[in-house]
């Protein structure tokens, strides 16, 4: 036999064994045949192999006998553990060694001791900066509040006739919002534009009941001929509520002084009509008389109802009762 022949002849050898490992004892004894019958053959070259190539005969028998007795018994035979032909060791057991779960229990639980050890290590350090973070903003909240009391004491504290004829002053609408627009009844198009506008934010946000009433004011910035009754019959064409604010010439100015309103009136016509150059922008103030926001022209309905909404539910009382 050559040594090719040889060669080929290992590998059937080794094939063959495979397949007694899995298909049983009928397969054991007939592999075994096989491998006497071509050990024999093989024998007088084996000088030729390397000697770890194969096991002796003997521990092969010895191997394959207890293959047998562990089938007579009952039980499947199993895996085949023939290192030196698989290239690799294998070992399954049924049941395993009681070393192995313990060493994995005491792995897990000093896993979960060093995980609970850095969450509460964890919270404490974010419950901690929590706190420092809350005590630096309640600061600076106290801060801003003192300085808005002192902004807030004299501002726009306007005294003028509304359009009943009554007196009124700052301190009248304290304790409520007031949407506040300066404009003259003269007005072509712009002042009738963003009455209408502060009409429609007003009865927007009268629908809502979680949001206390809005006072409308509208200011002239006309007084030369926006009296009383001019002012009374303007304002009806508007929301119910609105309230026309004129007086003296000193004292109309004086209030627009107050919110920073440009006014300045226009050469007069034949008929001695005259337009007057005014800021238009709709101002909010808060329930302590502070100037909170304003809107201009871009700001349509929606925008202005939703903007209001968010300043009273953030609202922040000023000065306590």
């Amino acid at each position: 036999m050559s040594h090719v022949e040889l060669k080929f002849t290992s590998r059937i050898i080794l094939r063959m064994l495979r397949l007694s490992c899995l298909r049983g004892l009928d397969w054991h004894v007939t592999s075994w045949t096989i491998l006497q019958s071509t050990m024999r053959e093989i024998n007088p070259l084996s000088h030729h192999l390397p000697k770890a190539t194969f096991p002796s005969c003997r521990s092969l028998k010895k191997i394959h006998m207890s293959h047998i007795r562990t089938s007579a018994q009952g039980f499947p035979p199993q895996h085949c553990r023939l290192p030196w032909l698989l290239g690799e060791q294998r070992a399954f057991y049924s049941q395993g060694s009681s070393k192995t779960p313990k060493l994995g229990s005491t792995a897990g639980i000093k896993l979960r001791t060093r995980l609970v050890v850095m969450l509460l290590f964890g919270g404490g350090i974010i419950g901690t900066w929590w706190y420092v973070y809350q005590e630096k903003q309640q600061k600076i909240q106290m801060q801003r509040m003192e300085q808005l009391r002192k902004v807030a004491v004299g501002q726009g504290d306007f005294s003028l006739l509304d359009h009943t004829g009554q007196r009124r002053t700052k301190r009248d609408f304290l304790g409520r919002w007031v949407l506040l627009y300066f404009g003259f009844t003269h007005c072509p198009d712009i002042c009738p534009d963003e009455l209408d506008k502060l009409t429609n934010v007003v009865h927007t946000l009268d629908k809502d009941p979680s949001l206390p009433p809005v006072q409308p004011l509208f200011i002239t910035v006309d007084p030369e001929r926006d009296d009383v009754a001019a002012m009374a019959k303007y304002v009806k064409d508007f929301h119910p509520r609105l309230i026309g604010l004129t007086g003296t010439a000193e004292e109309v100015k004086q209030a627009g002084r107050d919110y920073r309103v440009y006014a300045s009136a226009g050469p007069k016509d034949e008929d001695g009509d005259y337009i007057v150059d005014h800021t238009i922008i709709i101002y909010l103030v808060n329930p302590d008389g502070l100037f909170l926001d304003y809107y201009n022209r871009m700001k349509n309905d929606a925008q202005i109802s939703e903007s209001i909404r968010n300043h009273v539910k953030n609202y922040v009382k000023l000065f306590p009762d």
